[in-house]
């Protein structure tokens, strides 16, 4: 186990894309890595933790968040048990890099063999979450509205639209500020390959907002973030734009557009269900402590 420098970042993408298929986990994916670079390259490659056998890469987690770390892995080795039982004492253990002691969550969706491990380590089962995906073989129709693709360095509105749907409450400037200079910062990382960042107009202003990562042609492409601002819900925006950023994915290739929502999120569920998507079983993280 290891914790990369930035100039493996580039091979880290490139291996999470060849774990992405219509039919697999909803696990971390490119674009995770991608929303994470807005702090920065040297942080992203901080944050992320590699599991190796050689030069043959197992395992990919990120620490999103404080005792957050998101895992995916080479579909391979969903059920091998003694990869389950290094990375289960790598988490377990503070020295090792990865986890401080205490309260923590992990993300192993998929991971059939670690999340067998994790529960007989005493780890529990965490709040439910539902995936959802979107087949993108057929059009996506969103005519009649205006949806507008977003340069890097132009995303002041974008950012306003999103932290009013996340936080609800007013943006301070030097948050605005900091975040705008994610984006041009996360532009010139290696995380940034295939994206949109795209906003639903309503008259003159914006309204939605969504952001959608490629993995590749023929694999799945992830919608993250997607927001509607506080004053304008209740009109069917998300639904709107949601479509339109299943419509972006298809343009660049996806085979299906995915995410993955808190169930107790009723009305995220029903936006992505009402935009044409299939809900699949619950999943739940893993976590430990209170």
């Amino acid at each position: 186990m290891r914790t990369p420098d930035v100039n493996e970042l580039n091979q880290i993408v490139g291996v999470l894309k060849q774990w992405q298929y219509d039919e697999g986990p909803l696990h971390l994916h490119p674009g995770d890595l991608g929303w994470y670079s807005l702090r920065g390259a040297a942080a992203t490659a901080a944050a992320t933790r590699v599991w190796s056998d050689g030069d043959t890469v197992l395992a990919i987690a990120l620490l999103d968040g404080p005792q957050l770390l998101r895992f995916a892995m080479d579909p391979a080795r969903h059920q091998d048990e003694s990869l389950a039982v290094r990375i289960a004492a790598d988490v377990g253990e503070p020295a090792a890099g990865v986890l401080d002691a205490g309260s923590a969550t992990i993300e192993a969706r998929g991971a059939s063999a670690l999340s067998g491990q994790l529960a007989k380590e005493g780890w529990s089962p965490d709040e439910p979450w539902t995936p959802l995906q979107r087949n993108l073989a057929a059009t996506v129709e969103v005519a009649g509205h205006r949806i507008e693709t977003i340069e890097p360095g132009c995303t002041d509105e974008w950012v306003s639209v999103h932290w009013s749907a996340f936080r609800g409450t007013p943006m301070p400037d030097e948050r605005l500020r900091k975040f705008v200079a994610g984006w041009r910062a996360a532009a010139e990382g290696p995380c940034f390959e295939a994206v949109r960042i795209l906003s639903l107009h309503d008259d003159s202003r914006a309204v939605a907002v969504a952001t959608v990562w490629s993995a590749g042609a023929g694999r799945p492409g992830l919608i993250e973030p997607m927001g509607v601002h506080q004053e304008h819900r209740g009109r069917g925006y998300g639904t709107i734009m949601t479509r339109a950023a299943a419509a972006s994915l298809r343009e660049m290739g996806s085979s299906s557009a995915i995410v993955c929502a808190e169930s107790s999120n009723t009305g995220a569920v029903s936006t992505y269900l009402a935009a044409g998507f299939s809900a699949y079983p619950e999943v739940t993280d893993w976590r430990r402590g209170p």
